[in-house]
């Protein structure tokens, strides 16, 4: 599997750098916990739901009604929360976590689909889960995802877009464990993006339009198709991942419940 050296980077850019605030990690567990809420109907589709950084499984329903918009809507899709916090990241563990205790699960459970939808941090961990292990999902669902600093996304934007712009062999800040990272990262997406119409899995957007990782946003957009990307006004906080949500649950094609 995959290791990914870049986690004191990401630490400090999404807030969490003081001394007290990395003392406040939590440690990592094997298994990974999880905790699967069934739908109205029997499902054989698993919807893995992945945390941002600084929140927890239970802000999914408490502060985004997302379980509650499911249900609503009849989908036919069992939920898995899994509590795939800043620890897994930490230790380079996340995608090693996410085949074990999330993949191979579906797989033993006989789920035929499973989709990843993650905020945040949780989008970033959606996309760098298919980058490292390509194939095993459905579907990619990422809302307001870290993608990176301004840097490289300057650099992206002066190219004249994705499709465009030709990756460097590497990152410009070859030390900056991060920077090569993100420069992998943004050269998957644009092989991905590249085949979109009939790319697997199909990628969703959504971001709020005044979210402070905007810019990378936009660039991503420009490149998928217009029915995969959803906007709101507002920042990066539940109120706008609440109502992209919403727009989400209308466009993807996830099972229904029968009438």
């Amino acid at each position: 599997m995959r290791r990914f050296f870049f986690f004191p980077a990401l630490l400090l850019l999404l807030g969490a750098a003081t001394i007290a605030g990395c003392a406040a990690l939590r440690a990592p567990t094997v298994p990974m916990p999880t905790q699967v809420v069934r739908a109205a109907c029997p499902a054989d589709t698993l919807l893995v739901l992945l945390p941002g950084a600084h929140s927890s499984i239970d802000e999914f329903e408490q502060d985004g009604g997302w379980l509650s918009a499911l249900r609503a809507r009849r989908i036919a899709a069992d939920v898995m929360l899994a509590d795939a916090h800043m620890g897994y990241y930490r230790d380079q563990s996340v995608v090693d976590r996410l085949q074990a205790d999330v993949f191979a699960q579906a797989r033993a459970a006989g789920y035929r689909q499973v989709w990843l939808a993650g905020i945040s941090l949780g989008g970033f961990g959606s996309l760098l889960n298919e980058w490292a292990v390509p194939g095993r999902t459905s579907g990619l669902i990422v809302l307001a995802p870290y993608l990176g600093e301004p840097p490289l996304i300057k650099q992206i934007e002066a190219a004249g877009g994705l499709r465009r712009w030709q990756p460097p062999a590497q990152a410009p800040d070859a030390d900056d464990p991060l920077a090569e990272v993100e420069l992998r990262l943004w050269r998957w997406l644009r092989q991905h993006t590249a085949g979109e119409a009939g790319a697997r899995p199909p990628l969703y957007l959504g971001y709020g339009t005044e979210d402070r990782f905007a810019q990378g946003h936009r660039l991503l957009a420009a490149a998928l198709p217009a029915e995969r990307v959803f906007t709101t006004p507002g920042g990066h906080d539940w109120p706008q991942w609440r109502r992209l949500w919403l727009q989400v649950l209308e466009r993807v094609p996830l099972p229904r419940c029968a009438a």
